[in-house]
């Protein structure tokens, strides 16, 4: 299982930790992922995913999973985020 949000692409990020006498030392800044279960209005069902925290607040501010999903571009979503998006596009056609 990779470091990377499922819904916004956040993944692993490396870098310097540079103390007062300008030492570096190469670190890893990894991102806060938390494994939630989100609630589909169109599919009427329950989904998990392991997304970042901050994910979490932008889900909520765009009104919920599916506005979510259906303004994200394709290439941030994981695989299993990718195939829910295309059945909320379809199911929001159909009806």
């Amino acid at each position: 299982m990779s470091r990377r949000c499922e819904l916004t692409g956040k993944a692993v990020q490396t870098g310097n930790l540079v103390s007062h006498s300008n030492h570096k030392t190469r670190t890893r800044f990894l991102p806060n992922l938390c494994q939630v279960t989100l609630i589909s209005d169109v599919l009427q069902r329950k989904l998990r995913f392991r997304v970042a925290a901050a994910a979490l607040r932008s889900v909520e501010h765009r009104g919920g999973l599916d506005a979510f999903l259906v303004k994200a571009r394709d290439g941030d979503l994981s695989p299993g985020a990718l195939t829910i998006k295309r059945e909320i596009v379809k199911k929001k056609a159909s009806a």
